[in-house]
């Protein structure tokens, strides 16, 4: 599919100069997006066809996450295609990839630097070490089942990493080993509805935001509940994002198939749209302070 390419000056294709930036999956011509919100432009892109540093670009086949990490100087990416990358954003290296397989979702990043990979059809949660070294071809992994799994979230505070999956909140301990890294489960949460799909920090506050097929969720974390959000949208809703008080609430409501060429607020606004595009998911492009420290640097594994 060709897409019309938008032509902007050169002094605002920097992505510290982007305000109010999302960062999208791209499924049409498969590609991760920075874009910013006030104008329309896109003020990044990575394509998995142009990495060099990609051992196989088929495992970037249907990007369906990514978050910024380390001071939003990285991005954490998944794809259908079973891969799961960090990609710096400065040179748009590839530090890191592995196959995870399974239909990859989600992948979180725990305190020393190795990671978590959500694989949805494969029904399982994979531990990597993550060497930026080591060849990306066999890299030291541990697996656990997690029915459905589509998402991984680190919770600072409590150092657990969470997974919402069917029905269940499910909270995994890790051994902070660097070299051999594993989780341990520790409980579950029952919670509303089933086939949970997205779970994300509410920006500023100790909370989760959830969505499964029918609804969108708020899950306070202290006082372990759960409650109905109020948004528009409600059924298989891909992602919800939050920010700053002055910014909206942000949700991927798929209008074909599971993407749509729109980024909504919760009351049905258009917040971002481009036609042709086939955005899965979208982030406001800002710090995560529920998972990581003001200070993230890469490399932290020691």
């Amino acid at each position: 599919m060709n897409l019309p390419e938008k032509v902007f000056p050169s002094d605002t294709l920097r992505v510290e100069d982007c305000l109010r930036c999302l960062v999208l999956t791209e499924q049409a011509r498969p590609s991760i997006r920075i874009v910013e919100t006030l104008t329309g432009n896109t003020v990044w892109e990575w394509q998995p066809a142009q990495a060099e540093e990609l051992e196989d670009p088929a495992w970037f086949s249907n990007p369906d996450e990514a978050k910024p990490v380390y001071d939003r100087k990285y991005l954490l990416v998944t794809a259908s295609g079973g891969g799961v990358a960090l990609i710096r954003i400065a040179d748009k290296k590839v530090v890191f990839s592995a196959y995870a397989g399974g239909n990859p979702h989600s992948a979180e990043l725990f305190p020393d630097g190795n990671l978590a990979v959500a694989s949805s059809t494969g029904n399982y949660l994979t531990i990597f070490r993550l060497d930026t070294a080591a060849s990306s071809e066999a890299p030291y992994k541990q697996q656990h089942d997690l029915p459905s799994g589509h998402n991984v979230v680190w919770d600072r505070k409590r150092e657990v990493l969470w997974s919402a999956a069917k029905n269940k909140l499910y909270s995994f301990v890790y051994n902070f080993d660097c070299e051999r890294p594993d989780v341990i489960l520790q409980d579950s949460l029952p919670l509303p509805g089933n086939n949970a799909h997205d779970l994300f920090p509410v920006f500023g506050k100790d909370s989760l935001w959830l969505t499964n097929t029918s609804d969108v969720y708020l899950i306070d974390l202290k006082a372990r509940r759960t409650f109905r959000a109020d948004v528009a949208h409600r059924e298989h809703i891909k992602s919800v994002s939050s920010g700053p008080e002055d910014y909206p609430v942000i949700l991927l409501s798929p209008e074909e198939s599971w993407w749509s060429d729109k980024v909504r607020d919760t009351r049905g606004e258009v917040i971002f749209e481009e036609k042709g595009f086939r955005i899965y998911k979208a982030r406001w492009f800002l710090p995560n302070a529920f998972s990581y420290p003001e200070k993230h640097v890469l490399g932290s594994c020691k």
